[in-house]
Formats: C-alpha cells, structure tokens, sequence
C-alpha cells in the first residue's frame, strides 16, 4: 500500500533528501550534471550530507549518452525504493526507450516518493504514464506545442521549471540546475543556494517563471536584432512580412536588412528561412510528424516548396534526411 505524501520538499530541513535519478538511454550528459552536480557543491558547502543520491536505468544497465559515455548504474526502477524523490531525465527518442513496463512501474511507485519529477524529455514519460494528470508542467520549448495537444490533462506552461503539488518538471538541462538551485535555497538556506551558484558561475536568481528563450542572440550588439529573430521563430508557422517585423522593431525595412548584415551577415528574409527550415530538420529528427504537416508547422504552401528549400539548404530531400536520422 502507498504511504501518504509528506511536506514538500521545498521547505526548510536539515533532513539528508534521498534522490532517485532515473537515467533513460540517449539523454544528456549535461541533464545529469545539472542534477546532480549542484547538490554535491551544496553538501561541500554545507560541511554535511544534505543531499545523497544515486542513478538507476530502465534495465539496470548502464545508460548511454548522446555523448557516447555509458552512465554506471545503481539498478533498475526497483533500486529507487527507499528514496524521498524520483527524478526522471531523458531527452532524444524517448518514445523509442520506454516500455510499457516501465511506464506501469512508474503508476505503481509514484505514490511511494514525497516528489516526481522530469527534465528535459522526463515530462514525457512522466505524462504518458499519468503522472501528470492535472498538475501544472513545462518541457523543453521545442516540444511545448506537440505535449500540449498529446496531454490535454496537464496544463502547460513554457516557464524554465515548474513545481505543482508534489511534481515538478524542468525544461532542460540550465532549468533543472536553476530547479536545483531552488531546492538547495528552500531547504538548505539563501546563502548556501548563492555559493553554490557562485562555485558553476549560475545566476543566483532561480526563477522558474522566466521563459526557456530570453531571446536569440541576448548578447546581440543591437538588442532589436535579437528581438526581431525571436518574433521571427514566435511565427514560423504562418511567417510575418518583413515589414511587420521592422514596424514591431521601431524601425523601417531598410534598417531591418542593415542589422541583420550588420549582426549576421545575411539579410533579414534569408535568415528567417533558416529558423523554419532549421526548425523542420528539428521535427524531421525527432517526431514522428507527416512530412507535409512538418511543412505547414513551418510555413510552407505545400510538400513541394518545402522539399525543394529543405534540398537546396541541406543537400539531401526531407524523406531521405528522415531516413538517415
């Protein structure tokens, strides 16, 4: 039988909080480190274990990275018995590595932790196994738009991290070390977050409400160029006119094509094909998505337009890129 769920783990204690990080294959390397790495500094600082840990897979077996590294092991799902929190981290191809079994494993022993949550990918897997149901999440911004409409149940948000009840959810792996950061602060103090965001250099405001994207190129020597790059891939679906998007800058069209040579070397028409075509070799790779709804999501008329631009700017035609993913 379940135990009930305590306090949450967000409060004030000096209580050690055991961890559990499910590790799915082809996740990031840097996810993990995000996660863990925080509370190792935060322990270091607090001249005690606040924090212990320890990394299971699906099968037990060591995890491989998109890196190419293999994540050693404590186990599989059953050797996070014991531990206060799962943490479930995947990223690419996360529908092709989750089994049925290990989603049913995750609906049995949800109840078993004071906290669930996911990073990067994990909202997926946490979702698809119900986990979810009406709480508030985030994923990674690529994804926002496709887990919205796959879970109806969850409302989705496009913050950097995102605590609702006893889930919580990140959107990559800088918000889940920004999610670490606020869990150090909120249990271990103020100060002790502020070290160790001093020791990685992080900031030390771990606002979760912020967006995944401040903007394209934030340290762009004209902010409007940065601006206008992030209207532009606000609209890939139903692209804006050159003129809207210098009029929402404050500047008429031939000072919009002068900051875009200026930052970029290339006019501002070339470089918004190259956000839609960037974004459908995105999809290409990793949805499932018709080829011709991945080209109306991008702004093309039809399969056509899209498969002779996606040629000219990668070489190859969008069936035979998806074919070699």
């Amino acid at each position: 039988m379940d135990m009930a769920i305590p306090a949450t783990i967000f409060a004030p204690s000096t209580e050690p909080l055991d961890i559990a990080v499910l590790v799915l294959p082809r996740a990031s390397i840097l996810e993990v480190a995000s996660v863990l790495d925080p509370l190792r500094a935060a322990n270091r600082h607090l001249g005690r274990e606040g924090f212990r840990w320890r990394v299971i897979t699906p099968d037990g077996q060591p995890a491989p990275l998109t890196c190419g590294i293999e994540l050693p092991a404590r186990g599989g799902l059953a050797a996070a018995d014991g531990a206060d929190v799962l943490i479930v981290i995947a990223g690419y191809s996360q529908a092709e590595v989750v089994t049925r079994g290990l989603l049913a494993g995750l609906r049995r022993a949800a109840g078993r932790f004071r906290a669930v949550g996911g990073v990067d990918a994990g909202p997926w897997v946490l979702a698809r196994a119900g986990l979810l149901d009406g709480h508030r999440a985030t994923v990674h911004w690529e994804d926002l738009e496709d887990f919205s409409t796959a879970f109806p149940a969850v409302e989705v948000v496009p913050d950097r991290f995102v605590l609702s009840r006893n889930r919580f959810t990140a959107g990559g792996a800088v918000p889940a070390a920004d999610l670490m950061l606020h869990l150090i602060g909120t249990r271990c103090g103020a100060g002790v977050a502020g070290r160790v965001a001093d020791s990685f250099l992080f900031e030390t405001r771990a606002d979760g409400a912020r967006p995944q994207r401040p903007g394209l190129l934030p340290g762009a020597r004209d902010p409007r160029l940065s601006a206008a790059l992030t209207l532009m891939s606000q609209h890939l679906d139903e692209p804006l006119s050159l003129e809207a998007v210098a009029a929402a800058q404050g500047v008429g069209l031939r000072r919009l094509e002068q900051l875009f040579r200026d930052g970029l070397g290339q006019g501002p028409g070339a470089a918004y094909l190259e956000l839609r075509l960037q974004a459908a070799r995105r999809m290409m790779a990793d949805t499932t998505h018709p080829i011709q709804d991945i080209a109306l999501r991008t702004g093309f008329a039809d399969r056509s337009s899209f498969s002779r631009a996606f040629r000219r700017r990668f070489g190859v035609a969008p069936r035979a890129a998806r074919a070699g993913r």
